[in-house]
């Protein structure tokens, strides 16, 4: 399959997923919200997102109090990203979506950990531009989300559900605290990684900040505490690289205000522009070619990483899409 291709679909599949932001607020306060950060009433999310984000998390924002003496069981779920509207399309691909589930023995009930975007992926990725401001508008705030049961049909039909170990409930109050640190630390989310090459002994110049990289963090936390867990399956995981020369530092959103930046200011939000929401099937395909021309004949990735931009001078294969066996920690 060409890199052409695989750009193509994924950036296509992005494009529909900025369409249904509001998808994921289910009350009231939650639309309210998402109007006021699409008319600019709200710039952003900047402090620690709450549990309540989730369609159905604790309306206080907490985790359940396990007993010391319970016996937790946790699994390893995994499924395609966007299953619930396209299937097993993007599985096809390879691009999957990682979560943790927990048992309690005690009481029967169980739930559902992940850490994912409050605006979706898209949203996440790209900026969207709005009139009379000059910085792109970034929704891309990353949390995580934690809610009752655990949905078989929807982790099994076209991914995994797979019980991988046992912890007590005094383990599980522990972690459960570690948690609301987590989400309080690292707020954004963010897609890519970065390497000056594929080689195994290449440099990573950034880290993604995903769901993958949250249950890792989280299978760590448990390991430290004691837990012992191991899958008898392939413990794989979906990566996005950029590849690029080492990155040049360009500045905050000062950059879209100063007139002796103006020039960058305006190449950073034409390529953005690429990447617009709500483009027809024409625009799409017009606008991947700027992209893919910007990327492959400049040599050239725009990278926004924790409020600040990075100029990509990119190299050969420029984007890939790997579905990696990364072992327990």
């Amino acid at each position: 399959m060409s890199q052409y291709y695989c750009f193509c679909c994924i950036l296509n599949q992005i494009n529909a997923g900025l369409v249904s932001i509001r998808e994921i607020f289910k009350k009231k306060h939650k639309k309210i919200l998402v109007q006021k950060l699409l008319t600019g009433s709200v710039y952003a999310f900047t402090s620690p997102a709450l549990f309540p984000f989730c369609p159905s998390g604790d309306p206080d924002g907490r985790m359940p109090v396990m007993r010391d003496s319970d016996l937790v069981s946790v699994f390893r779920l995994q499924t395609p990203v966007w299953e619930f509207r396209y299937g097993d399309v993007l599985g096809k691909f390879h691009i999957m979506h990682d979560a943790i589930g927990f048992g309690s023995a005690k009481t029967g009930r169980n739930f559902t950990m992940e850490w994912y975007e409050l605006f979706q992926l898209g949203n996440c990725t790209f900026p969207h531009e709005r009139a009379g401001v000059s910085a792109p508008f970034w929704c891309n705030q990353g949390a995580a989300c934690f809610y009752d049961e655990i949905d078989d049909v929807h982790w099994k039909q076209n991914g995994s559900l797979e019980k991988i170990g046992e912890i007590s409930g005094e383990m599980f109050n522990e972690m459960a605290r570690w948690v609301q640190e987590d989400n309080e630390t690292g707020v954004y989310y963010e897609t890519w990684t970065v390497k000056s090459d594929a080689g195994a002994n290449a440099t990573t110049w950034f880290e993604s900040y995903d769901c993958s990289q949250f249950v890792h963090r989280t299978y760590k936390k448990l390991l430290d505490m004691g837990a012992d867990l191991s899958s008898q399956t392939p413990t794989s995981y979906t990566k996005i690289y950029l590849y690029s020369g080492e990155p040049l530092h360009l500045g905050d959103d000062s950059i879209f205000q100063q007139s002796s930046t103006r020039d960058l200011a305006t190449d950073i939000k034409k390529f953005y522009h690429s990447f617009r929401s709500h483009q027809s099937v024409v625009e799409v395909i017009e606008s991947l070619l700027e992209a893919l021309e910007k990327m492959v004949l400049e040599k050239t990735f725009y990278f926004y990483y924790n409020s600040e931009y990075w100029k990509l001078p990119m190299k050969y294969p420029y984007i890939k899409i790997n579905y990696e066996e990364i072992p327990l920690p």
